[in-house]
């Protein structure tokens, strides 16, 4: 793929849509993206399922549920669950999901991954769309401090 380009990756239970919270996923669907084309790259699926459903806002907003509990061992195995999940994240610029909690949106972050939290199930291809939108016009400054990123270069100034 030529010219700047990002590599994006999907939370995903159907494999079509943006339909999964972070923790709760099924799938991570990885594509590299740029303002002409799109690549589909892998489909990374996930045995074990985290707690999932913390939403943020304490434990009101979540049932009673505190957002720490998506890091709890569930299985015994002394295995942090969100580790596997942030760990299939190297490489990648942009993470579409429908929700993560603040513990796995810092340790994404510390990747230097930039996660976009979508309110509403969308097909990936819109997804995708959006992305190739943004590039072709004047790019978000997070999304021009990815690219920066991926090729190394010097974050450009761009002007409307």
């Amino acid at each position: 793929m030529e010219g700047p380009h990002l590599r994006i990756a999907i939370t995903t239970d159907s494999l079509t849509d943006l339909d999964a919270q972070f923790v709760a996923a099924k799938n991570f669907v990885v594509y590299d993206v740029s303002a002409d084309e799109s690549e589909f790259i892998d489909a990374l699926q996930f045995s074990r399922r985290g707690k999932g459903k913390a939403a943020g806002g304490g434990r009101e907003a979540n049932g009673g549920r505190c957002v720490m509990d998506d890091m709890e061992n569930d299985d015994g195995t002394g295995v942090d669950p969100l580790t596997e999940r942030v760990d299939s994240l190297a490489g990648v610029s942009i993470l579409f999901t429908m929700g993560l909690s603040d513990l796995a949106a810092v340790r994404v972050q510390a990747l230097k991954v930039f996660p976009v939290k979508s309110a509403r199930h969308r097909a990936i291809d819109d997804v995708i769309a959006q992305v190739q939108a943004m590039m072709a016009g004047v790019q978000p400054l997070w999304m021009r401090r990815a690219i920066a990123r991926r090729t190394g270069e010097e974050l450009a100034e761009q002007y409307a």
